[in-house]
């Protein structure tokens, strides 16, 4: 008996939601998930701001000294062992130090002996002591600076966002803490919506993006030309 065009769609439909039905990513399986479900050093890290950047050897900073440009500086290396050279003050001990302090210990030397009330401010132009690897489903996987407080959201942003195959209910944070390695799981979706907090990010952390087989599998459906003729409107 010859088959309807709408009894092969159904058909059709049913065999592709059988196939979506049993796709799922193993990434993050075991984890706790859920944010209250997080083990308590885990849920500690995430839940409490990240501690303002400190300078690392082998950073570069910019340092701007307020109507004086010579004494200015752009991209200065912090040396292997914590130290710059500064204009008129040498070299000076920067790693360990915050900007807003490293600011306020150059201008306190310079206004020992050279200046009236300078005004200075220092930025961290790279870093190179605080990492985050971004990797799984997004665009642009690879090793990015942390600068500051930075979130789960706004790290993804930095790796171009998640591909078309993301599974954003399965995104893991991997994090060492005091020598143990600990993960979770977190739904990037209920982020997004506002349901859910935005963690932060630390310096050394690993993110990584599952892979939704269900996406993929849907993707390939609706790139096949033929299989789409099945679902023109009846009469066509």
């Amino acid at each position: 008996m010859p088959i309807s065009r709408r009894s092969a769609a159904t058909a059709f439909l049913g065999l592709c939601c059988a196939a979506l039905a049993g796709c799922s990513s193993k990434l993050g399986a075991g984890l706790p998930h859920g944010f209250d479900a997080y083990p308590v050093p885990m849920t500690s890290a995430v839940t409490h701001p990240a501690p303002e950047y400190r300078i690392g050897p082998l950073d570069t900073i910019d340092i701007t000294v307020f109507q004086e440009p010579d004494l200015s500086a752009k991209a200065l290396a912090v040396d292997a062992s914590g130290n710059v050279v500064l204009p008129l003050v040498g070299s000076f001990p920067a790693a360990g130090k915050t900007t807003n302090v490293l600011s306020a210990e150059i201008a306190r030397k310079l206004g020992e002996r050279y200046l009236v009330d300078p005004q200075v401010s220092v930025a961290v132009a790279s870093s190179v002591s605080q990492k985050v690897v971004v990797q799984g489903q997004v665009v642009e996987p690879g090793v990015y600076d942390v600068k500051g407080s930075t979130t789960l959201l706004e790290t993804l942003s930095m790796a171009k966002g998640e591909t078309g195959v993301a599974s954003l209910n399965r995104v893991v944070v991997y994090r060492t803490i005091n020598g143990q390695r600990m993960g979770a799981l977190f739904n990037v979706s209920a982020i997004r919506n506002g349901t859910a907090k935005d963690p932060d990010i630390f310096g050394n952390d690993v993110v990584i993006v599952g892979y939704s087989e269900a996406k993929s599998i849907w993707r390939d459906i609706l790139s096949t030309s033929p299989l789409l003729n099945v679902f023109r409107p009846l009469g066509y």
